[in-house]
């Protein structure tokens, strides 16, 4: 069991027999009064989200979840297929589920595949990875007071802001849990 102290951003809890992801936390202490959490919460399964107020001794129980390495082969119109880096085996998950890490992700990848009651539930990337800039529209001279950003377009199809210096062909490091530029490659 999870203390209301011990309940951080991507922990998964179990609620309702269904694996939930903390996608955010709020800690408040008010003046007498005792501690509030309040969380924000994603069903693993069905991507539903939710909102809960946990109170000063409130409990909640980690899901059993289990990672597992493989690497990113290729997509189809309903699923990505992945291959199980200790066991060789290829591995289906909906697009529904990864839909959002699946703008960072390119063949050969290795990622960690989320496991729920020994079914493949989700993804997580590495923190950052390194992209081709495909597109890129010019910078326009005299335009760079401040932080100028423009729009490009990556090898996985994906758009990003970026600083007005980068150009079509280079390799730019983005970070996957923000989907932010970081810098060049």
């Amino acid at each position: 069991m999870l203390g209301l102290t011990e309940i951080k951003i991507g922990k998964i809890l179990l609620i309702n027999t269904e694996p939930y992801v903390v996608i955010k936390a709020d800690h408040h202490k008010m003046g007498r009064g005792g501690a509030v959490l309040k969380t924000k919460l994603k069903n693993i399964i069905s991507g539903n989200v939710m909102e809960r107020t946990w109170q000063g001794n409130d409990h909640a129980e980690e899901a059993d979840v289990e990672y597992r390495k493989a690497n990113y082969l290729y997509k189809d119109a309903h699923d990505a297929y992945l291959m199980d880096n200790t066991s060789y085996e290829q591995i289906s998950i909906s697009l529904e589920l990864i839909a959002e890490q699946l703008k960072f992700l390119k063949e050969e990848t290795e990622v960690d595949v989320l496991y729920f009651q020994d079914k493949p539930m989700g993804m997580k990337l590495p923190i950052k990875v390194d992209l081709l800039v495909t597109m890129a529209p010019p910078g326009v001279r005299g335009n760079s007071a401040g932080n100028v950003m423009k729009t490009v377009e990556l090898e996985t199809g994906a758009e990003l802001q970026v600083p007005m210096f980068i150009e079509s062909g280079d390799i730019i490091r983005i970070n996957t849990d923000s989907g932010e530029y970081v810098e060049r490659a």
